[in-house]
């Protein structure tokens, strides 16, 4: 590298302050891609024989084992037409912060080195997910809308909060990888809902409900154990998965344990707020009432650090 371009370097990285922190880890080039992009890709990350650590997916799937507070999500359109007590219906498991072998994946000491860049040294685990995404059913519900992942959280600042997304087998176009919009995290929060689809919308797949379709975006292609971080207002998505396999990929959204919770009531989070509670009440009774912000408190596990805040 040039003296003048050294120089370039060293201005712009006294400027980033905002969204990634100076831990030794990040290469000036990561950081001022994650700054402007709001999204960076690790390659190799994490080791084929963790990954394999985390197939308990199959024998949960045919309720071999229970897990507490395990959300088992189903595709609407396959879940519609027959049962099948395998992977071929579940589009995801979502909150498997009591299982073992998947929370693993949360405290794996690579993905924690990565996380502190952008949350700082005291980090909670917040919301886990294992998505399957099985074959669509012609239905074209496999696809995940563009959204901002800000929209389920009621803790801030989102500057200090990022997701890791591991692919746990090769993903592509075909099989319907992350579709990112570059520097849509420099946005604010969106107004989102269910997209009116033709063939149905999954559980809790709420869209953006106006976003620019002409903005560039990027199709994330990724290979076993690469690993994308991305921040909360990024807006993503995923297409259909039209090939005759799954695509697999477990992830976990992190936040620096000095983030606190905010009140929703009468802002645009107020529709998923209300579902999440009316799904708590559903599922464990009405005996038990629960804020929208206490829900979270009860998934988050603190991972490295103090927790002294959320």
């Amino acid at each position: 590298m040039s003296r003048r371009a050294a120089d370039r370097l060293k201005i712009v990285l006294n400027h980033l302050d905002r969204y990634t922190l100076d831990t030794d880890v990040l290469s000036p080039e990561q950081r001022i891609a994650y700054e402007e992009n709001g999204f960076i890709l690790i390659k190799n990350l994490v080791s084929e024989e963790d990954i394999d650590r985390f197939r308990p997916f199959e024998r949960i799937c045919k309720g071999e084992i229970k897990v507490p507070g395990l959300l088992v999500m189903k595709d609407v359109a396959i879940a519609k037409t027959e049962f099948v007590q395998d992977q071929k219906a579940v589009s995801k498991l979502q909150d498997f912060q009591e299982d073992p072998e998947l929370f693993r994946y949360c405290a794996l000491p690579q993905i924690l080195k990565y996380v502190e860049c952008f949350t700082g040294p005291n980090i909670m685990a917040m919301h886990t997910m294992l998505i399957n995404k099985p074959p669509d059913a012609g239905k074209k519900t496999s696809r995940h809308p563009m959204h901002q992942d800000l929209h389920y959280f009621p803790f801030r600042p989102a500057d200090r909060i990022v997701c890791a997304w591991t692919a746990m087998e090769k993903v592509n176009r075909q099989n319907g990888c992350l579709v990112v919009l570059p520097g849509t995290h420099k946005s604010t929060l969106q107004e989102h809902d269910y997209p009116e689809w033709e063939g149905g919308v999954n559980k809790m797949y709420h869209g953006i409900r106006n976003y620019d379709p002409s903005h560039p975006r990027l199709h994330v292609e990724m290979e076993k154990g690469d690993t994308l971080f991305f921040h909360p207002l990024v807006i993503h998505g995923s297409g259909m998965n039209q090939t005759q396999g799954f695509r697999k990929a477990i992830s976990c959204h992190y936040a620096s344990a000095d983030c606190y919770y905010i009140d929703v009531n009468g802002t645009s989070q107020e529709n998923i707020s209300k579902e999440v509670t009316d799904i708590v009440t559903q599922k464990y009774g009405a005996d038990i009432s629960l804020s929208f912000e206490e829900t979270w408190a009860l998934r988050g596990r603190l991972v490295h650090g103090e927790r002294t805040s959320l």
